[in-house]
Formats: C-alpha cells, structure tokens, sequence
C-alpha cells in the first residue's frame, strides 16, 4: 500500500509511466479523427461527434475545419484536441495545412479547458458509469501534454510568445470564463495548465527541476496578472470571478495591496489582436475568426452598423486592394470583390457582405496600418457602433491614428486627456493643450478654433 508520504512519487511514477505509453502512440495520436476518435484502437480516446468524420466532398478540408474551429473557439474541449492534431499531426504536411504555432495554441487552450479536468461525477457513480470516459479524457490530455512540449522546444522565443497571444486572445472572446482561466494560468496555487496540481498531466517533481517542461514555463506565475484577470471577469458581473477575485485578496496581505495598480491596468487592458491573424498554411485555408459571442452587447452594437457611412468601408477595402477605388455604396460591390474578401478572412464565399464583414474590414485595414480606418475603429469603439463600445480599445487605436500624424486623432487625444475617460487617460490639462496645438498645426479646423479661443484668453488676462 502506498504511504501518504510517497503519494507525490507514486503519482508522479503513474504520470510518467502513462506518458511514456503515449509517447510510443504518437503516430496514432497524431492521426485525422476517426468515428471513435485517434487512438480508438487502443481504447484512449473519446468517442467523437460523428460531424467530425472526413469526407471525400468538394473542400472537405476546409468545411472541416472551419466546423472545428467554430466548435474550438466555443470552448468546446475535443475540437480543440482535433483541431490541435489537424495542424500538427502526422497527416498535416500531407494535407499542406502544419502549422506548429496553431497546433500548440490549440493543444494549450485544450489543456488549459477545465472540460478537460473537471470531474463527470463523483463517488461510485463515476466508477460504475462514467470511469472510461474520465480515463479517456485523462489520457487525450497527457497525449496533447506530449504534442504540446515537443512543439515548444523546438520553438523559437518569438513563436512561443505568438502562441502565448494567440491563446490570450481566444481566452478573452470567450468572456468570464476565459479570463477566469488566465488567472488559473498565472496562479502558482493552480497548475501549470491552470488545472488542479493533482490532475495536471505534470508531475510536480518535473517542475522542480533544473530545466522545467517548455509547457510549463509557457505562462510566467505572477499575482499582477491573477489581480488582473479575475478583475476582468468580476467587472463582467461574473460571480465566480468575483468569489475569485476575493479570495485572491484574502489570501495575503501583499496581495490585496496590489488592487489600485491591478485595476488601473485593467481599464487599460487590451487583448494581443483585434482578431485572429487570418494567416494561412500552405493549404491557404486561412485561420478563420469565430470568436463572435452573441452576447447583448454584440448584437446590439452590430445592428447599429448602418450608422456608419458606407464610405469608410470603402476606402478600407480599397486600402486592402479589394477594390481599386473606394465604394461609396455597398452594392457598388461585385459578388467577386466580396467573395475575395471573405477569402481573405476565411468566411464562406457568399457573395453578400454582411454587418461583422464591414467591421472586419475596417479592423483588417486598421491592423495593416491604415490611419483613416484607425481613425474610425477608435470612433466606433467609443460610440459603440459596429463593435461593443470599449474606452481602452478607443483609446489604443486614436493613439495608432495619432503616431501617423493624423489630425483629427490628435484632437480626439486631445478631449480624452482633458476629461480623464473612464480610467484610460487620466485627466491631463497641459497634455490636452499639446494635442490640440498638434491638431490644430495638422490643419484640423476644430482644434484650430479652440485654439484661437484659448490665445484669445490669454491676451485678455491681467498682466501680473
């Protein structure tokens, strides 16, 4: 019988032992997904929903993944796994879509998903029903834990920390729950996957030593961030977060002093990408975007797309070179122009443009450095058109605007340090002025007025 002290090592043994298991069936483990899953032969892996079958239909490839991505980005567990061994596995140079920084953004996220971890039931009830379905979620994780370290050591520090913000962003679309998972992933009270210590496919033994698994140093610990993350949930009306959050403080003095600076950076707080980078494999299925939540604040903001003049969609698609000049109207569009964009992101080809379309194509021009669409991008933040409104993400894109020289984004820099906008820019007098000199030599006529106002005030004032 194993004494309670030898616990640790005995866990660590089993670990090491099922991994080394796995290691051998890495082939499997790397296949396309079956009926039963990859793996089925040897009876580790989940059963699969049957829409995860490969077909022989015309761009099968590309429906199948993009059907597992929109499950992947839903937190749904096993696409994350398959979609992980899509870009990674033994068939994907085959298929022309390996991708090893998509692979392990996927393979983390999965590891990190607490469907991966959490338990079915509990008791005899878990042993007399559910124990193979535990036991084959336990062994899809430690297989994805092998993947995940073999692609990180052979990673250069630039693509770990693009996987780092690939999995960042898709945390933060899904709200609460992902920024509930980025504090777990920054805890030193939680695994290195944000999972219990005990459930964590490493051992603690592995995490001591001289050189720790690359997986587990994917996410530096540190309590700023845990602060920062379970504010962001709580801030979302989440209980959970808040509980969190709370607990948090409670836990040590040093801790709860951290609550001014962890907040401050909160409202400051922007994720990694204004989408997902539509890059593509060799494949040239692009990696599509299906982070959109149907949440009431989305929906709404998007139903006041029409408020924005058309025109300003336009100049952005001519920027991307989808037009040759901007369109004024929508249906000035062709069906090929529109289907050619929404290759370029990786939607279906359907010809007819719709409302999240024309605000990713003001996104998509404003990421490739088009200081117009900036501009706008930070309008439509702060009124919350197109997009839910979000003072810091207003305020990021006004300052990308304003580094190009843009007039009207230096003014607009101008109002936010002259007011204090919720915690973003904190009121600053004497910056606001700067700005709006800045503007006003930019040629911008607003700003040029105020600022004849403001010399007209000062050539009245007494002489002291």
């Amino acid at each position: 019988m194993v004494q309670p002290s030898d616990r640790s090592l005995h866990e660590g043994l089993r670990k090491g032992m099922t991994l080394a298991v796995l290691l051998a069936l890495v082939p499997l483990l790397g296949c396309e997904p079956g009926p039963k899953g990859p793996g089925a032969a040897a009876g580790l892996a989940c059963p699969r929903p049957q829409t995860f079958l490969t077909t022989q239909a015309f761009n099968a490839q590309e429906q199948e993944i993009r059907a597992l991505r929109r499950q992947a980005f839903a937190g749904d567990f096993f696409a994350q796994i398959d979609l992980a061994r899509r870009y990674g596995g033994a068939e994907a140079e085959a298929r022309k879509i390996h991708d090893p920084v998509e692979a392990a953004t996927w393979y983390q996220l999965a590891l990190s998903n607490p469907d991966g971890f959490a338990p079915i039931v509990t008791g005899a009830q878990r042993q007399r029903r559910n124990g193979r379905l535990q036991d084959c979620r336990e062994a899809e994780r430690l297989g994805a834990y092998a993947a995940l370290e073999r692609l990180l050591e052979r990673m250069s520090s630039e693509e770990r920390q693009d996987v780092r913000d690939r999995v960042i962003y898709v945390l933060s679309t899904q709200g609460a729950p992902g920024y509930r998972t980025l504090a777990r992933l920054h805890d030193v009270g939680f695994g290195p996957f944000g999972d219990p210590p005990e459930s964590s496919p490493i051992a603690p033994r592995d995490l001591k030593g001289h050189r720790p698994p690359a997986a587990a140093t994917l996410f530096t610990r540190n309590d700023v961030d845990v602060y920062l993350f379970n504010y962001l949930a709580a801030q979302s009306g989440d209980v959970a977060g808040f509980v969190m959050l709370k607990d948090f403080e409670r836990s040590s003095t040093g801790r709860a002093s951290l609550g001014a600076d962890a907040q401050a950076k909160a409202k400051r707080w922007t994720p990694p990408f204004e989408f997902y980078p539509p890059q593509a494999p060799e494949s040239g299925v692009p990696l599509s975007d299906e982070s959109l939540r149907a949440g009431e604040a989305e929906a709404l903001a998007l139903a006041r797309v029409d408020e924005l003049p058309f025109v300003h969609v336009g100049h952005a698609l001519a920027f991307l070179r989808v037009t040759e000049k901007p369109a004024v109207t929508k249906a000035s569009l062709t069906t090929t122009e529109i289907q050619a964009f929404q290759a370029m992101l990786g939607r279906p080809a359907t010809g007819r443009l719709s409302s999240l379309e024309e605000v990713r194509a003001i996104q998509y021009a404003a990421v490739n450095g088009q200081a117009r669409s900036q501009l706008t991008l930070a309008v439509m933040y702060a009124e919350g058109v197109g997009v839910p409104r979000d003072y810091a993400r207003a305020f990021y894109w006004f300052s990308q605007a304003d580094r190009q020289g843009n007039a009207e984004a230096k003014y607009a820099m101008s109002t936010f340090f002259s007011l204090g906008m919720e915690g973003v820019a904190d009121q600053d007098k004497a910056s606001a002025v700067v700005y709006q000199i800045d503007a006003a030599l930019a040629g911008f006529k607003p700003s040029a007025q105020r600022l004849r106002e403001l010399l007209a005030q000062v050539s009245r004032a007494p002489r002291t």
